[in-house]
Parts: C-alpha cells; sequence; structure tokens
C-alpha cells in the first residue's frame, strides 16, 4: 500500500502539508487551516512542489533562509488506497491515526484544490 505524511508546519504561518506517495514522489499540498478530520468541512490545499520518497519521514527543523525555513514534525503517518486519480479528483481512503475513511481531492484553479472527508 502507499504511504502518506502530513507534516505539521511551523514556517512563516503555521499550515500542514499532505503527501502522498505517488508515481514515486511525494505529491504535497500545502493545507493552511489542518485536514479535516469529520465530513463535511472542506478545507483549501495548495499544490506545492513533489518531495522525494525520503522525506516521508523527515522531523526537524529547516534553518533560515532556506525554503521552508522552520520546524516540521510528523501529525500523522500511515498507509492509503487510491480509488480514483484524474487531473482534477483524487479520491482515496487513509489509515491513518487521525486521517482515517475516506477522502476527496478537488482542483478548483491551477494550484487549488479542496479536501474533505467523504461522509460515512
Amino acid at each position: 500500500m502507499p504511504r502518506f505524511v502530513v507534516h505539521k508546519h511551523a514556517a512563516r504561518s503555521l499550515h500542514y502539508d499532505l503527501r502522498l506517495e505517488l508515481d514515486g514522489v511525494l505529491r504535497s499540498w500545502a493545507v493552511p487551516k489542518g485536514l479535516p478530520e469529520v465530513s463535511g468541512v472542506k478545507r483549501l490545499a495548495v499544490a506545492v512542489d513533489d518531495h522525494p520518497l525520503d522525506y516521508i519521514g523527515f522531523e526537524g527543523t529547516i534553518p533560515e533562509g532556506e525554503y521552508g525555513a522552520g520546524t516540521v514534525e510528523i501529525w500523522d503517518k500511515g498507509s492509503y488506497d487510491l480509488t480514483s486519480l484524474t487531473d482534477k479528483t483524487i479520491t482515496l481512503t487513509f489509515y491513518g491515526e487521525h486521517l482515517k475513511g475516506s477522502y476527496r481531492l478537488i482542483r478548483t484553479k491551477d494550484k487549488n484544490w479542496l479536501i474533505f472527508k467523504a461522509k460515512s
């Protein structure tokens, strides 16, 4: 099963980074308000550069002056099942400590996506 990680990232502003193991990289989104854990809540997720797979276990401090400077810690991790993947939608099921169940990412414009938990 492919893996995922959610990094809690205290950079210029606190946000969360969702990273999905897909096609040999970690596809990544910055989620300013954190990932929803209940259905009915939609959150902005902004696509960012892919990260190498070995970044999945990263925790630590990125030094000032470097891209993403600040403290990074793992907020959640686990595996996921990919149900569907297109240029505009991703449907998956998370098996993590915090994120459990079916989620959907929908591209709204350019790098902007919405992420929400599907109703059970």
